[in-house]
């Protein structure tokens, strides 16, 4: 019988863990399982090109390797649960699938408010349908929007309301500014100026008590009983990351599912974990595993897993280096773009102006220990660039962490 490893999760995670388990050499069956029925897309765009009609799905599915042609890909079936032991999954559709590795990539979903009030109305951006949905109810004349939560996905979609003529948009947030917790108060002050500056109200310092209405969404009430009015909301509040399925295998699933540095879990060499369900530690800092939600994490996760995974089942002998990925993010919003790479979260207690102006195009460095640990760009093109100027000096430090 032909050996198999299953990859849970059709995402971006789980295109690159087929892709690179051909390249790691194993030439075994491999398939993916996952419960949208489209092949993999990418993400980013959803609250931006795709919520402001620029950009059809066709722009956004990614195109497998050729090397991974041969894959089987079960769409619109979702993994209910796992017998870890047994090495096998159950399936919604009743039916069950053993395999001889296993590639955790079911990523997260949005978490969702449970203030009281109508439903309808409430929107999250997570999937195509989400995006889709989104449009349509922005594209209403006279539409008022009310944003809950000034993360990444947060100021993005009231950026992209605002310049599809969106009337009214605010964002909510209980943090005092938007972005402060991955960016620092410097950077957040200069976001919140931008953001205002064309059109964007905040509703800072409060949450939300509950939503007015009957069958729909009419108004959000806060904490100190103010209400804004809502023909719309996005919920933006973070992520639930989706390990229900792995309960019962004696793993810690407190926060994603937790890995080694050769992002085994659960110390089983049968099983990896790939993408921004994993909490791994990252050699490059302090090694304290964490989960990193950035578009470049789902590739390096997945080159380094599979090596782990196909070295186990070809009985590969040798070590592989220790995982030390830079982090890089990117946020389109406006007319300008927020650029990262490192980890600038670890480095909050130093930061400081390598370049330019917060007024301005600007270039953050975080430091800890005076090491630096992570530069943010926040501007136009030319501070992007500056950015990328220092990610070859962030990739060469050594690690810190064997």
């Amino acid at each position: 019988m032909t050996a198999r490893i299953v990859v849970a999760g059709a995402s971006m995670g789980g295109l690159r863990a087929a892709e690179q388990l051909r390249a790691a050499g194993w030439t075994g069956a491999i398939t993916v399982i996952g419960d949208e029925p489209h092949m993999p897309y990418n993400r980013p765009p959803l609250s931006k090109e795709v919520l402001a009609g620029k950009a059809p799905f066709a722009s956004l599915a990614f195109t497998p390797k050729a090397a991974a042609a041969d894959v089987e890909w079960r769409l619109g079936t979702r993994v209910v649960a796992a017998r870890l032991a047994e090495q096998a999954l159950a399936l919604d559709d009743g039916t069950e699938i053993p395999y001889d590795g296993l590639v955790v990539a079911t990523g997260m979903r949005p978490r969702r408010l449970t203030c009281p009030g109508p439903l309808t109305g409430r929107h999250t951006v997570r999937t195509l349908a989400d995006a889709r949905g989104l449009r349509d109810e922005l594209t209403r004349p006279g539409a008022r929007l009310v944003v809950v939560g000034a993360g990444f996905i947060g100021c993005e979609v009231a950026a992209t309301a605002v310049a599809l003529g969106v009337r009214e948009v605010t964002v909510v947030d209980p943090l005092p500014l938007p972005m402060v917790g991955p960016l620092g108060e410097l950077l957040a002050r200069a976001l919140l100026r931008r953001h205002e500056e064309r059109g964007v109200r905040f509703a800072l310092g409060t949450q939300v008590a509950a939503f007015e209405g009957e069958d729909r969404v009419t108004g959000v009430v806060l904490g100190d009983g103010t209400v804004l009015a809502a023909d719309v909301v996005v919920e933006s509040v973070g992520s639930v990351a989706n390990v229900e399925w792995l309960q019962g295998n004696d793993l810690d699933l407190c926060d994603g599912v937790l890995t080694c540095g050769r992002l085994r879990v659960g110390g089983r060499p049968d099983v990896v974990a790939v993408g921004d369900v994993a909490r791994f530690p990252n050699a490059r800092y302090d090694g304290v595993p964490r989960r990193v939600e950035h578009w470049s994490i789902p590739t390096d996760t997945a080159k380094h897993a599979a090596k782990t995974l196909v070295a186990h089942l070809t009985g590969t002998k040798g070590e592989l280096a220790s995982f030390a990925p830079l982090p890089t993010f990117w946020s389109d919003q406006h007319d300008f773009r927020l650029q990262s790479f490192g980890a600038p979260v670890l480095g909050l207690d130093d930061v400081r102006v390598l370049d330019g102006d917060p007024d301005g195009d600007v270039l953050v460095g975080y430091h800890t220990d005076d090491r630096l640990v992570g530069v943010v760009a926040l501007g136009g093109h030319s501070a992007a660039t500056g950015a990328a100027r220092y990610r070859a000096q962030l990739l060469k430090q050594p690690a810190l962490t064997a």
